[in-house]
C-alpha cells in the first residue's frame, strides 16, 4: 500500500507500507477503535529528537480532531490514513514501512533512504 499525499489533482507517493504492516495495523486500529469507543482513528508517523541513533521513528492512532493543519493526511488502501506533521515527512519521505511476526525480532521495520546509519534496534537513526 502507498500513502499518497493530496496535492490538488497530483499524487506523490511519501511512504509504502508492506501489505503485512498494513494488515497488522488495521488490526490494532480495529482493536484500539473498539476499546476507546471511537469511530474513526488515524496512524500517526513521525519522527523525534532521541533513540540510540539521535533520532527515532513513532507512531500512535489518534482521532481527526488532532490533526492540524500542517499535518500531511494520507490515503492509504481501505479507510486507513495515514497522517504526518511536515518536519517528520522530510525524514520519512521515501520509508518503506514492514512487519514481521518472528518470534527473535519480529514487529515493525523502517526502511528509510534518508538515514545514514540505524541503530541495532531497528527504531532509531541518523542522518
Amino acid at each position: 500500500a502507498q500513502a499518497e499525499e493530496q496535492e490538488g489533482s497530483k499524487l506523490a507517493p511519501c511512504i509504502t507500507l508492506t501489505d503485512k504492516a498494513l494488515s497488522h495495523l488495521n488490526q490494532l486500529k480495529q482493536q484500539k477503535t473498539v476499546s476507546d469507543g471511537v469511530d474513526q482513528l488515524l496512524l500517526r508517523i513521525g519522527v523525534k529528537q532521541g533513540g540510540c541513533s539521535g533520532m527515532s521513528y513513532f507512531m500512535d492512532f489518534e482521532t481527526p480532531q488532532q490533526v492540524v493543519d500542517d499535518d500531511a493526511v494520507m490515503d492509504l488502501e481501505g479507510d486507513m490514513k495515514l497522517v504526518c506533521d511536515p518536519k517528520s515527512l522530510l525524514y520519512l519521505f521515501g520509508m518503506v514501512l514492514d512487519y514481521s511476526d518472528e518470534l527473535i525480532g519480529g514487529g515493525f521495520k523502517f526502511s528509510n533512504p534518508n538515514a545514514d546509519s540505524t541503530c541495532g534496534c531497528g527504531k532509531s537513526f541518523s542522518v
